[in-house]
């Protein structure tokens, strides 16, 4: 796995009053804000915001509070085809990470699946046809050319 971070996602509670304190308190812009989630364009990095019920459910991890439970957030490292989404899961199969998701279509267009770390941190690895990831590992908001 390259060495980077591509996005980072918390969990919140009320998404339009977060998307109000980090466009209105930081001064960050909403780079995306298709139903149900806000991105922000850190130069490199995306920042998400996703309501906590929504990114648990993506997660397929049951609520908050109990053993194996959503934490309020995700990391993600993006790739550029679903095939490298597969051969990363592989290799971490093989080295016995923790598989939460199995990679699969998602519904926003997708591919994606998810692993914890041996804390219990949850990764989102992710192809995206609606962003591009660039020869240095850069993740762009625009869809590949």
């Amino acid at each position: 796995m390259e060495p980077r971070l591509s996005l980072v996602t918390l969990g919140v509670a009320d998404l339009q009053r977060a998307v109000a304190f980090y466009e209105g308190v930081l001064g960050w812009k909403v780079a995306q804000h298709p139903p149900g989630v806000a991105f922000f364009d850190l130069g490199g990095l995306v920042f998400g915001l996703f309501a906590h019920a929504d990114l648990a459910r993506d997660m397929g991890v049951v609520a908050p509070g109990t053993r194996d439970s959503y934490e309020g957030f995700s990391l993600a490292h993006n790739l550029r085809s679903a095939q490298e989404v597969d051969a990363l899961f592989s290799h971490l199969e093989r080295h016995g990470a923790t598989i939460v998701k199995p990679p699969q279509k998602a519904e926003w267009g997708g591919y994606s699946g998810y692993f914890a770390d041996p804390d219990g941190h949850a990764w989102e690895v992710a192809y995206n046809p609606y962003w591009s990831v660039g020869a240095d590992g850069r993740v762009s908001l625009q869809p590949p050319a």
